[in-house]
């Protein structure tokens, strides 16, 4: 199976969760490719069984550079996804995720999200039981 795992992150958050998540897969015969939303480009995806798209709140709405890349998206017709989103201010926004991956007739298999508790700067904010939610997230895809 071959995963394709978009990402955006500001203080390391999300890309210790894909890594995390990819470690996760390894355990599977999988083929894992990460980029992050600067490195890939909407209109031309990687061919792919499952895509994996993370990325935080930021002022009160998806991260800007991730709500771009997701509009931008082409030929994502019936492709399977899962949703990370992180958050510190208990603004879960997998939903707004989610309605810009429908309007692509993309099919959500999976979401997680992650609360950023104190000191979210140092990349390592996250709650207890962070792991845990991450491995549940891998066995859904």
């Amino acid at each position: 199976m071959k995963y394709v795992m978009i990402y955006w992150s500001r203080f390391g958050h999300n890309k210790k969760l894909v890594n995390h998540l990819s470690d996760k897969l390894k355990d599977k015969p999988a083929e894992i490719e990460i980029f992050h939303t600067d490195e890939a480009d909407p209109k031309n995806m990687p061919d792919a069984d499952f895509y994996v798209f993370s990325a935080p709140t930021e002022a009160f709405n998806l991260q800007k550079n991730m709500r771009n890349f997701m509009k931008k998206l082409e030929d994502m017709d019936q492709k399977k996804y899962g949703i990370i989103n992180t958050h510190g201010m208990n603004k879960n926004l997998l939903p707004k995720m989610e309605k810009l991956l429908s309007k692509k007739n993309m099919v959500k298999v999976a979401e997680v999200d992650f609360q950023i508790g104190k000191d979210a700067k140092s990349g390592n904010a996250f709650m207890e039981g962070w792991q845990t939610k991450i491995e549940d997230f891998s066995k859904k895809i």
